[in-house]
């Protein structure tokens, strides 16, 4: 915990972490009783939602949703590339939420699900430590409706548009244009200021210590059936964000199944490091945030730093430890492009 001390005096903002070990139970917190903005480590929750779907037969990943004009959100993945009325699969829309924190996909799967059931899984496997989650269209609509209320009514395209704009101020402009107000009549005056008034609703939002223990669940096979769990780990272990994060601080063999999430001064990475090839079986469960930083660089370093100090804490190298996951069922990775109609 010292040299996580250290890390957070050098990082301008603040850090949470908060560390498992699976096998014996020992755990760390730093500052993970507070609660920490989540950004997209929200979407696990969402796919542990779906694949509850998949098992209980209501859907196969092969089965389809149609992309429509409404759908579209800003951000990564591919989903925004394809035209309204493309069949996209569920197993395309988990990879690329996972994978690549594509957040069309993640609302194209809220909307099947519906948040409400996201929210009562949540609350039926951690009783304690999670706020609503929204879905990422909402998390628009609430920041920006902190400067105009209307902008609870932004649509897919004027996520877009905002998105385009290069400077907070002709983000500014786009919202007195489409909702006809002059910005001195704004209820707060910057972007900045409007994305930490909604980080004070504390959506979308949970305790790292709450966040680690559903990772341990989903770990222990307590969430999903064996084949669903196996899934969604391989998913989590190829993804594409968050490279210079606490992945970075690992050396190889450690493997790390995780999301990533990013916001205007906040960032995120959790999930499970596994060391498979020289400690079989080691397991350590990780979530942690850091907040008060705009630059990505400078958070992701810190990140960074955490993964470095927890690799020479030792945690990672105590031998005797059991894989839960060896009575898995390997399954195949799901075909991932898009069903065309």
């Amino acid at each position: 915990m010292t040299e996580l001390a250290r890390v957070d005096a050098r990082f301008p903002g603040a850090i949470g972490v908060y560390v498992r070990d699976l096998d014996t139970g020992v755990d760390a917190s730093y500052h993970a009783e507070e609660t920490w903005y989540l950004a997209s480590t929200v979407k696990i929750p969402i796919a542990l939602t779906v694949l509850r779907t998949i098992e209980r037969g209501e859907h196969t990943l092969d089965s389809t949703l149609t992309l429509r004009a409404t759908d579209y959100v800003d951000g990564t993945g591919e989903t925004n590339s394809h035209p309204p009325g493309t069949q996209l699969t569920l197993g395309y829309l988990i990879e690329q939420m996972i994978v690549y924190s594509d957040n069309t996909a993640s609302d194209m799967l809220i909307d099947m699900v519906g948040i409400n059931e996201v929210n009562a899984l949540v609350r039926a496997i951690i009783p304690k430590g999670f706020q609503r989650i929204t879905s990422l269209a909402d998390v628009r609509r609430h920041a920006y409706s902190q400067i105009v209320p209307s902008a609870m009514q932004l649509s897919g395209s004027d996520f877009l548009l905002l998105k385009k704009q290069r400077t907070d101020s002709a983000r500014l402009g786009i919202l007195a244009d489409l909702y006809q107000t002059p910005p001195k009549q704004f209820q707060v005056k910057t972007v900045g200021a409007a994305f930490e008034a909604y980080y004070a609703t504390h959506l979308n939002s949970a305790r790292l210590d709450a966040y680690g223990e559903l990772l341990a669940k989903l770990m222990a096979g307590k969430i999903l059936a064996p084949t669903s769990t196996a899934y969604l780990l391989d998913v989590m272990r190829r993804v594409q964000t968050g490279q210079h994060r606490i992945k970075a601080g690992l050396a190889p063999p450690a493997v790390f199944a995780h999301k990533t999430g990013t916001q205007r001064a906040r960032t995120c990475d959790s999930g499970i490091i596994t060391e498979p090839t020289a400690y079989p079986g080691k397991r350590i469960v990780i979530a942690a945030c850091t907040r008060g930083d705009i630059s990505v660089a400078r958070s992701d370093r810190a990140l960074k730093e955490v993964g470095q100090a927890l690799r020479t804490s030792g945690l990672l190298t105590i031998e005797g430890f059991h894989d839960p996951t060896e009575d898995l069922i390997p399954v195949a990775v799901p075909r991932t492009g898009a069903a065309r109609p």
